[in-house]
């Protein structure tokens, strides 16, 4: 299973960026799907996250700001960001949760893109 994570880059406060998954490979039994983020000095945080059975997750600080969604016929998650702030900038990860046999959560991660926004 491979995930390609594209989509980062440069942005001034208030402006958008659309990053884009794509998840290659054989894979079943996912848990769920989505973004995560580490800024420097930081703990990586979840940013948003879908399951499975579609139920959605967001990080407080990007609710209102951020949409998650999937397109499942081209195997690619997307989160659109709007209205950034410059507390946004980080490297942002996707990440595919998938339970194996033994019921435990194994973790796949995509080569993190970085947003920066400028004040």
């Amino acid at each position: 299973v491979q995930l390609q994570a594209s989509g980062g880059g440069l942005v001034q406060a208030g402006g958008s960026l659309r990053l884009s998954c794509a998840v290659s490979g054989s894979v079943d039994n996912i848990n769920a799907v989505g973004w995560y983020r580490q800024a420097p000095g930081k703990q990586r945080e979840v940013v948003a996250h879908i399951t499975n059975s579609g139920k959605t997750y967001y990080l407080d600080s990007v609710k209102g700001r951020f949409t998650l969604s999937r397109d499942n016929a081209k195997s690619t998650v997307y989160l659109e960001m709007d209205n950034l702030r410059p507390a946004d900038t980080a490297v942002y990860y996707c990440n595919l949760k998938v339970v194996t046999a033994t019921s435990s959560v194994m973790d796949y991660w995509g080569q993190g893109t970085q947003v920066t926004v400028s004040s």
